[in-house]
């Protein structure tokens, strides 16, 4: 896999190649923001930390999302929550705070890459007037397409097979993010909000203390 590692860091970056390229991957390492525009073209996943030489990985990734689908792994110091907030709501796949558990990091890699690119079994679901082409990676709600991030679109997969029935937080982290996938972290709230917030008709219930349930009508 073609890794673009953007980190300001050098001993970080170093670091991150080392790992990567001990588990196959091929690694390029940038430090500004304008080299990630450049160069992710040629890239399969962008690792990108929030503190560049020229500019806030923020805003690195707001342009970026403009112009590619590519998966974005923040890896970043910073563990405040409008932080992550705003990079997952910007688009990001996913999002860690150094350091960084390196057996941890090389997982939720792969997760995020198969989300992008994982075959499916499953054909279209329909939940009221909302339709869901699996295989297409579309979402449909009254013949509207509605954008959803790969991470999103798996979220509500997940939901949609079991319509009706109540569904485990921890069943739906390891389907959609790998069972190495913390569950404290708060991109899985942030991506439930995401969803709730775009596909205002379907009626996700929380259910206290275990997970949530997608209602089968609206």
């Amino acid at each position: 896999m073609r890794v673009l590692v953007a980190e300001d860091d050098r001993s970080v970056a170093a670091a991150l190649v080392s790992v990567l390229t001990r588990a196959g991957h091929v690694c390029t390492s940038v430090a500004r923001g304008s080299d990630v525009l450049l160069l992710h073209k040629e890239a399969d996943v962008v690792l990108l930390d929030l503190g560049l030489d020229d500019a806030d990985g923020l805003d690195v990734l707001r342009q970026l999302r403009k112009v590619s689908g590519v998966p974005v792994m923040i890896i970043t110091a910073r563990s405040d929550e409008r932080s992550t907030v705003r990079g997952l709501t910007l688009g990001a796949d996913d999002y860690l705070v150094k350091p960084v558990r390196l057996h941890e990091l090389l997982a939720r890699l792969g997760a995020v890459t198969r989300r992008y690119g994982a075959p499916s079994e499953i054909d279209d679901i329909d939940v009221g007037r909302i339709r869901i082409d699996v295989p297409a990676h579309r979402v449909l709600d009254s013949d509207v397409e509605i954008s959803l991030t790969p991470t999103e679109f798996d979220l509500l997969v997940s939901l949609a097979r079991r319509v009706g029935r109540a569904v485990g937080r921890q069943q739906i982290l390891d389907e959609v993010w790998g069972d190495a996938y913390a569950a404290k972290s708060r991109s899985f709230d942030v991506h439930m909000a995401q969803l709730r917030q775009k596909l205002p008709a379907l009626r996700i219930t929380t259910i206290r203390g275990f997970g949530y349930r997608l209602e089968s009508s609206t």
